[in-house]
């Protein structure tokens, strides 16, 4: 163990360490071998002072020993006072070193401060004490040898060369016994030396042992407590996941059928966050989310859970007395808030929230049954038109079953024929002729019955067929465009209905020129009629809108003045027709208010050069004050309900035998 801290071959730290227990070991035992070394040296004057008188070189030699011995404690004094062995141990014992050595020659000229000495006769008990005090000191001095032999070698040589010298018979003797004497006391310093050394090195082998177990159980610990972390808290945002959020929303409905109260959970979405994923980047939807996680926080106000759980939905758990009106007053705020528009790629953006609202024991009575009722509630909210919040309801259920069922048979449905494209005319007021047609989409279920149009279309998105419908309608439209000329109608439009959601799905764009190509259309005569949504969400829609005016395809604006379209953007994407919401035209006659909004918006077309339709027109009172207000194109059932493609021939011939006979009247 020696060799190896000699070699270097331990570690430098713990070598260290070694020699400051040496140090400190030694400094320790400085006072008690310095006060035996008093008292023998005592002793030795005394046997001098009997066996032949007090002389001044025997008390000079005392004196020596003494001052060695004072001076010993005083440099132990000033190593204590210094920390020397706490900084520098090495040094320290150089210095213990050199005051023994000091002490060890102070008694190895014992022998040669008496004048006659007498090796073998008289002085020989002093030779006696040398070699005691020697060998006493290698024994005192377990721990670091250089000390003790710096003290025990110079009385040895002395005591070995007095018998060299001394010409008495048998003295060469007894210098051999007192060099063998000195060999063993060498080799005893050493190796209490190293076994001193061991004994610390393995208590502190077994300290560090016990250090880095400590510390790696600390490690343990903290790394137990990052995955238990981890495994409950959504990364990006700081949020509860969903198994943090499945097991803190059975803990809070425990706990309120124990208390006999309310909880409430709300379930967000984000409104279009897939788009701008697609369109600006993972960052920005990231930056997103959260900013969103920080508007729940700041609307929740500690005052319930609040978790993320994939994607863009989120989770709130209200709980306490009232929770489900505190958790409609929330729904509110957080509505207003997503009103609030996000900073993403340098420009300001409005992230709409949809939100569903379940309430235990009222709406369900376990946590997955509460989920799957705000669930529900969400999916109301979402189709519905958004941005909006919807409470659950009993009814919810039942319509959720039909809907699946809808989904689940709208591919064969498709596939077979059993979804089909009716056609609603348009007239123009003042002349009474057919300008055009509407597509509607038509379902008759053989058991649910007819289906109705949003439906429909909410089927085909979830089951990821919206392509495929549109172009089913898009179909039959082309089909009724080739047959028009042959009607008498060259110049008749024919319109289809995108919904804005499906933007975000696939390429209209490529679905419809696919099929108008096949079908050698006219881009001209296939309208495309899109909702005041799409006009405003430029993130998901502004490219596809783009690439249907580039195609050629005329595009109408649906229920207009419903929404806040924004001018702008009416006249950068040219849009070919304004089509007035029916709300404006039911009882147009008897509201001068409807009346002036129909006219501020028909003169708002004209100023823009677009062509306004009318829809939902169901009478002839109506109709004539839509006439007189400039309003160019109409349809409604005053005209012509829906009607399958193979029946419109008839209605276009009765439609001209009843002008031809107002012609005559």
């Amino acid at each position: 163990m020696e060799a190896e801290l000699k070699t270097g071959r331990t570690d430098p730290a713990l070598a260290l360490d070694v020699k400051r227990a040496q140090a400190a070991t030694m400094l320790e035992r400085l006072l008690s071998t310095v006060l035996t070394n008093a008292g023998v040296s005592a002793s030795a004057l005394f046997v001098v002072g009997v066996s032949r008188e007090f002389g001044l070189p025997a008390i000079a030699w005392f004196l020596a020993v003494i001052a060695s011995l004072i001076l010993r404690v005083a440099m132990a004094s000033i190593l204590k006072r210094w920390e020397t062995i706490d900084h520098s141990p090495q040094a320290a014992l150089d210095a213990m070193t050199v005051g023994a050595l000091l002490s060890g020659i102070a008694w190895a000229c014992l022998p040669l401060s008496l004048p006659g000495f007498e090796a073998i006769g008289r002085d020989g008990a002093l030779y006696l004490m040398m070699l005691g005090i020697a060998t006493g000191a290698v024994l005192m001095g377990v721990g670091y040898s250089p000390i003790s032999l710096a003290f025990a070698l110079p009385p040895h040589a002395s005591v070995i060369l007095s018998f060299a010298f001394s010409g008495s018979p048998g003295s060469w003797l007894l210098a051999l016994n007192v060099v063998a004497l000195a060999i063993i006391l060498i080799r005893s310093s050493r190796m209490s030396q190293a076994i001193f050394v061991g004994n610390v090195l393995g208590k502190l082998q077994a300290t560090a042992l016990a250090d880095s177990l400590s510390s790696a159980n600390g490690d343990i610990l903290r790394a137990n407590y990052r995955l238990k972390v981890l495994a409950s808290c959504d990364p990006l945002t700081g949020l509860a996941n969903r198994a943090a959020f499945n097991a803190a929303l059975s803990t809070c409905i425990a706990e309120a059928r124990q208390q006999e109260e309310q909880l409430a959970l709300l379930i967000l979405d984000l409104d279009r966050f897939k788009s701008i994923n697609d369109t600006l980047g993972h960052s920005a939807g990231d930056t997103l989310l959260i900013e969103v996680s920080e508007r729940l926080r700041s609307a929740v106000d500690g005052k319930g859970t609040i978790a993320r759980l994939g994607g863009d939905e989120f989770a709130v758990i209200v709980g306490g007395p009232d929770a489900a009106g505190r958790s409609r007053r929330l729904a509110e705020a957080l509505l207003e808030r997503g009103r609030q528009p996000v900073m993403l790629d340098k420009q300001p953006t409005v992230v709409g929230t949809s939100i569903g609202i379940a309430v235990f024991p009222d709406h369900a009575d376990t946590a997955e049954d509460l989920f799957v009722s705000a669930d529900m509630a969400l999916y109301r909210a979402k189709d519905g038109g958004r941005r909006q919040w919807r409470e659950f309801e009993p009814a919810f259920r039942s319509q959720a079953d039909r809907q699946h069922q809808i989904e689940q048979e709208l591919a064969d449905a498709l596939a077979e024929g059993g979804v089909e494209a009716w056609f609603q005319p348009q007239i123009d007021l003042c002349s009474g002729k057919i300008t055009g047609f509407e597509a509607l989409v038509r379902w008759h279920h053989p058991y649910l019955g007819p289906i109705s149009p949003p439906e429909i279309v909410a089927a085909a998105q979830a089951a990821n067929l919206a392509d495929r419908l549109t172009a089913t309608v898009a179909e039959a439209a082309c089909r009724l465009l080739n047959r028009l000329p042959g009607l008498g109608l060259p110049q008749a439009t024919v319109s289809i209905n995108v919904s804005p959601r499906e933007f975000g799905l696939y390429s209209v764009t490529d679905v419809l020129d696919c099929i108008t190509e096949a079908h050698l259309i006219d881009p001209s005569l296939f309208e495309i009629e899109i909702t005041e949504e799409a006009i405003l969400d430029t993130l998901v829609a502004g490219e596809q809108l783009k690439r249907i005016e580039r195609s050629g395809y005329k595009l109408a604006v649906d229920d207009f003045g419903a929404g806040h379209s924004s001018l702008a953007y009416l006249i950068s994407l040219k849009v070919d027709r304004l089509k007035l919401d029916r709300r404006f035209v039911a009882g147009i006659h008897r509201s001068r208010q409807n009346q002036e909004i129909v006219g501020a918006l028909v003169g708002l077309g004209r100023a823009l050069s677009m062509d306004v339709v009318v829809e939902g027109v169901e009478s002839e009172e109506e109709a004539a004050v839509l006439r007189t207000l400039g309003c160019g194109v109409a349809q409604g059932y005053f005209f012509g309900r829906p009607m399958p493609a193979e029946r419109l021939p008839g209605w276009i011939e009765s439609r001209r035998a009843l002008a031809q006979r107002r012609d005559v009247a």
